[in-house]
């Protein structure tokens, strides 16, 4: 593959590395399925292509970070609350976000930002290696940096604790006097808003805002997660686990980006993707029984 070709993947694989540690809140600390990433992926997307046009980039990223929380809570307090199961609370959650979402938009399917200013444009063609711009990978790689040391930090704080710990045993989380809705509500929100954050950045980067563009965000987020946790480890610390998740985005990427070239149809992706998937899941068990033998 190209220099170029590779760069693009890997800042791609950043972008989505943000919304696959979003994920890995629910999904891992938690263990709960949000389904809301679909929809909260598109309301960053739509509030920073939206307040962008306005030249307000970075206040549009903000913006859809807030939304994302406030899905985030909707969600979790249909769960807690109202009791209902986690993955129903997330789908009816996201169905009302295919709404809001386009509303935001100004009802438009779609919004291009070519030639528009975003947080990327004051450091292009700033950092030109041979033909290819380094500037949007250094400002992602900050930002991935940024957002790796307050989750690292906040699940070293009381509070992060017991958010682990509601997702590891909530009967004991809930015996020493903890809130565990309280908590579930909370890792709800920062799911969100972590996936909205890479909505936001997706927009900006693409310079597209399709309204359809959050389908399969949960897939493609597990599938980081995943190949990961199985490539990297997962058992050597919390720094060690949220750094591998987003190097497994990466990889995931670099996997799909390799495809192409070698000539993959793009209607194959989807049946790809979940091939890639399926591997990563199936070999620890291979290596187990391998080992057992």
């Amino acid at each position: 593959m190209s220099l170029s070709l590779v760069v693009g993947a890997i800042e791609l694989g950043i972008i989505f590395g943000i919304c696959s540690l979003g994920l890995f809140i629910a999904f891992r600390v938690l263990n709960l399925p949000d389904l809301t990433v679909d929809g909260s992926f598109v309301t960053g997307l739509a509030f920073s292509a939206v307040f962008s046009m306005q030249g307000q980039p970075l206040l549009g990223i903000i913006l859809g970070i807030v939304g994302g929380t406030l899905a985030g809570i909707v969600t979790g307090v249909l769960h807690t609350k109202f009791k209902i199961q986690e993955i129903l609370a997330g789908i009816l959650t996201m169905t009302g976000l295919y709404s809001i979402n386009l509303k935001i938009m100004n009802d438009q399917p779609s919004i291009f930002l070519y030639g528009i200013d975003t947080i990327f444009t004051p450091f292009t063609n700033k950092l030109v290696i041979q033909g290819v711009d380094f500037g949007y990978l250094l400002v992602l790689l900050c930002i991935a940096m940024l957002l790796i040391v307050i989750l690292v930090f906040f699940f070293k704080t009381l509070t992060g604790l017991a958010l682990r710990a509601t997702g590891d045993n909530e009967a004991m989380v809930r015996s020493s006097s903890i809130n565990t809705d309280t908590m579930k509500i909370l890792g709800f929100a920062m799911t969100n808003a972590i996936v909205a954050l890479g909505g936001g950045l997706y927009a900006q980067y693409t310079q597209t805002a399709a309204h359809g563009a959050g389908v399969g965000t949960l897939v493609l987020c597990c599938a980081s997660i995943i190949i990961g946790e199985t490539v990297f480890g997962k058992r050597r610390g919390m720094l060690h686990h949220i750094v591998s998740i987003v190097l497994g985005a990466i990889l995931y990427r670099l996997l799909l980006s390799y495809a192409f070239v070698l000539g993959l149809p793009a209607s194959d992706l989807k049946l790809f993707s979940a091939l890639i998937v399926v591997f990563a899941m199936v070999l620890p068990q291979i290596k187990l029984r391998r080992k057992n033998r």
